[in-house]
């Protein structure tokens, strides 16, 4: 025998017993209570720097962006119909044109409780640079679409057909020069969730 039969032989005779793979329901026993998911996701989402707002309407949302932001000669964006009196669509021309973007606001498909990220692909708006490159974003999302784990939120994406999605939480920020931290560092300065 070889010294390689040799070492695979022993590598053979010294394998542990098979043990049954750990069940994962753990990670499904959701609590079921969708006011608890909303109220932990804006807990989270605050946390980590954005802004929520309970809202009625889209007037509510209206209103409080001008309230938040002065928009007057500011370049304003939203593929929703919704928001024509503040904001203009995007064309999908040539994406250099949203190099001046103030405040982009945008749908979102739904929302995870446990992290405070926001799901949205490319269904919903034309350019996938619209997620980074204004100094604002805003985000509408229905109350009924939050999921409290990202466990679930893989569930509900899966199989679905999309070129390009992301789950975003919070505002751009950075802290690496001298543990001082930085918003808008590497995208918007701001993000707001309007949950309606």
């Amino acid at each position: 025998m070889t010294s390689k039969e040799q070492i695979l032989a022993a590598v053979k005779a010294s394998q542990p017993d098979l043990k049954e793979l750990p069940s994962l329901d753990f990670f499904y026993q959701d609590n079921l209570n969708q006011d608890e998911d909303l109220a932990q996701f804006i807990e989270t989402v605050e946390f980590i720097g954005a802004k929520t707002y309970r809202v009625n309407s889209y007037e509510e949302i209206i209103a409080q962006l001008q309230q938040d932001f002065d928009l007057k000669g500011k370049r304003v964006i939203s593929p929703l119909n919704e928001f024509s009196t503040i904001a203009e669509k995007y064309t999908g021309a040539d994406n250099h044109t949203l190099a001046d973007a103030e405040l982009i606001i945008l749908p979102t498909h739904f929302a995870v409780a446990e992290n405070g990220a926001c799901w949205i692909d490319d269904h919903l708006f034309d350019e996938r640079l619209m997620l980074f490159i204004p100094q604002h974003l805003a985000f509408v999302l229905k109350k009924e679409e939050v999921v409290p784990t990202m466990h679930r939120a893989y569930e509900r994406i899966a199989g679905k057909s999309y070129g390009y999605g992301a789950f975003v939480a919070g505002p751009s920020k950075t802290a690496d020069i001298e543990q001082s931290l930085v918003l808008g560092a590497h995208g918007p300065r701001s993000l707001r969730v309007f949950i309606i």
